[in-house]
């Protein structure tokens, strides 16, 4: 088994946490890591994807709060026309028509989305909507952050929580509730719920929504859980991921861009080019 490397003095750590969407941006660009979440330079467009889906997550968010459901999906569309243009990367629609027309895209797609979801909409005891902690965590070199669409009441286990996540997909997860992503951003969630609520954490709870209607007329939306008491391997994992990871930031290093990057390797590659970060 690989020993996981011991850190010794984090109070000049670069970061003041660790959160799913940082650590998978360290591990996937190590550049355009460093500059948005050193540097704190958030000057990389969205992507039309990420709008649609955020879109969603608003309407949700709205929904179970207690909202009707045709107030929630207009709180959405509102939170993704406030989104400006320059905040998005369009790829080849450069020009003002041609955004227009991938706008209009967008927002039927999301009505198309938030309909199938809201269809038939899962039903939970709601204790918190969009739950955001920031923890220290024994064992763990600098503390975590998540942020947890629903925490519910279990249905499995009384006295304990469930944590829900809404994701807005144009194909279902292969692998499901095995698949890493998953499993690492649950227990980044895990730990966040436990000591804000102070209740045992039982399940994450995966709702996929399929954009795009299924030509078969299967259900357009994918449950999955991962149930918590059977982790003990994922948990030693993450540690030893966390660990690995915040020895590779305390030590001197260079931060190179990956060029391969499919979302922000040109602009990653840009700035490596310019010399523009003052490392």
């Amino acid at each position: 088994m690989a020993k996981k490397r011991v850190v010794k003095k984090t109070a000049n750590a670069p970061i003041k946490h660790w959160s799913h969407s940082s650590l998978m941006a360290f591990l996937r660009n190590p550049l355009a890591w460093y500059t948005r979440y050193v540097k704190e330079i958030y000057d990389m467009p969205t992507t039309p994807a990420a709008v649609v889906g955020s879109a969603g997550h608003k309407a949700l968010e709205y929904f179970y709060s207690g909202v009707p459901k045709e107030l929630a999906i207009q709180k959405g569309l509102d939170h993704m026309r406030n989104v400006g243009d320059f905040e998005i990367n369009f790829g080849k629609a450069v020009s003002a028509r041609a955004k227009r027309e991938r706008r209009k895209a967008m927002e039927e797609e999301y009505l198309r989305a938030i309909s199938y979801y809201l269809a038939r909409p899962p039903r939970h005891t709601v204790l918190g909507v969009e739950v955001v902690g920031v923890v220290k965590v024994k064992g763990l070199p600098i503390p975590i952050k998540a942020i947890s669409d629903l925490v519910v009441e279990s249905r499995v286990e009384k006295g304990a929580v469930d944590i829900v996540d809404h994701k807005f997909v144009t194909a279902f997860s292969k692998s499901g509730a095995a698949k890493s992503l998953f499993i690492i951003q649950a227990i980044f969630n895990y730990y966040t719920v436990r000591e804000l609520y102070g209740r045992p954490v039982r399940r994450f709870i995966v709702y996929e929504c399929k954009k795009t209607k299924n030509g078969d007329g299967k259900a357009q939306l994918r449950r999955y859980e991962i149930d918590f008491t059977k982790c003990a391997e994922s948990f030693a994992v993450f540690h030893r991921l966390l660990h690995d990871a915040t020895a590779e930031i305390m030590r001197e290093r260079l931060y190179l861009p990956n060029p391969s990057d499919l979302f922000e390797g040109e602009h990653s590659f840009e700035l490596y080019r310019l010399d523009l970060l003052d490392r």
